[in-house]
């Protein structure tokens, strides 16, 4: 038997979902969800093999909810994007279903998953979230774990970010946490009016800074409200000056 887990915020999507199921014997409903956080402990709980995902959601998004997951089951994702999205999905070679749609174009999306499910390949998602995140508004939250605990940061409230491999160190004022994204990938959704690539390891917050001082040669160091120290190269200080009109 295959479990699986239904997270929507709609319970008329969520009937639909349970309806066109019937047919595949295979698959249980393990629990349905009405956002993402049911959604985080129910994975946790169930351990599902398919995932039905909405996008659109209230308190955190189907895709920030997806990148809170380690080893994320095969998910058809339900949503309304607009077709610059929709380019992100075929890209990306995931499945999706585009509200309101019909019994046969569900029961293909599930032929699809259940291939996936078959394979015990685990899939890549970062890809997806990070092409459909590319929306053209600067993101305007990021969504950590830590400790168990899910926590939003509103942008305004991040000092700067810091390169850590292959994930960003993001520090506030009470603590620092740790996301799998690059430093490249914030700097293209965080927006450059707001945040700037002052140093390769370093992304600033720009309303966080309270002045900046020389260091060494031609180097810089931003102070931040926190008094926090942030090294300014050559070039990240010329763009910081272009961004504060300096």
């Amino acid at each position: 038997m295959i479990k699986a887990i239904l997270v929507d915020d709609e319970p008329l999507a969520r009937l639909i979902v349970k309806e066109y199921l019937q047919p595949f014997s295979e698959i249980e409903i393990a629990e349905e969800c009405n956002d993402g956080f049911e959604g985080l402990k129910a994975i946790s709980k169930h351990q599902p093999q398919l995932l039905f995902l909405d996008i659109q959601m209230p308190k955190i998004t189907g895709f920030e909810m997806l990148e809170l997951i380690e080893k994320p089951p095969a998910t058809i994702f339900t949503t309304a994007f607009d077709e610059y999205a929709m380019k992100a999905f075929e890209t990306n070679a995931v499945d999706y279903l585009l509200k309101p749609f019909s019994k046969d174009r569900f029961e293909k999306a599930v032929h699809k998953a259940l291939q996936q499910v078959n394979s015990v390949v685990i899939p890549d998602y970062k890809p997806l979230i990070e092409t459909a995140g590319a929306a053209p508004q600067p993101f305007q939250r990021v969504v950590v774990k830590s400790g168990g605990k899910i926590r939003i940061i509103p942008a305004s409230d991040i000092l700067y970010l810091e390169a850590a491999d292959d994930y960003a160190k993001i520090h506030v004022a009470d603590g620092i946490f740790l996301k799998n994204n690059t430093l490249s990938y914030f700097e293209r959704m965080l927006g450059e009016q707001q945040f700037v690539r002052v140093h390769r390891s370093y992304l600033v917050n720009v309303s966080m800074i309270t002045r900046i001082d020389p260091y060494e040669k031609d180097g810089h160091l931003a102070v931040l409200t926190s008094g926090a120290r942030v090294p300014v190269s050559k070039s990240g200080y010329t763009k910081l000056k272009s961004t504060l009109g300096i």
